[in-house]
């Protein structure tokens, strides 16, 4: 059986690739493969992930909101539907998010 993974795109661009690791609760921990326009949007992970660690909510819920406001998509590798609507965290080569 192979693991579920998802492209994460921005238009046209490949971010990187998500597979999945497991599940905790709502969220899918997966391990996360960099691609090459992953630079162009790292700074925006880098702030979320800055201020959920430094306690500082409004920033923490700014940044996530500046990821959302990006666009990205995820495509399922199995052909299922793109998704949308996600709150996603990616720090070094792991990344968690929740649909």
């Amino acid at each position: 059986m192979t693991a579920q993974s998802w492209q994460l795109t921005w238009g046209d661009a490949l971010i990187g690739t998500l597979t999945r690791e497991g599940v905790d609760m709502f969220w899918t921990d997966c391990r996360f493969e960099p691609a090459s326009a992953w630079e162009t949007v790292r700074p925006l992970f880098e702030a979320s992930r800055d201020a959920w660690r430094r306690d500082d909510e409004e920033a923490a819920l700014a940044a996530d909101q500046a990821i959302y406001e990006a666009e990205l998509v995820l495509v399922p590798d199995d052909g299922g539907a793109p998704i949308t609507e996600f709150l996603l965290r990616i720090s070094e080569q792991t990344a968690r998010f929740r649909s």
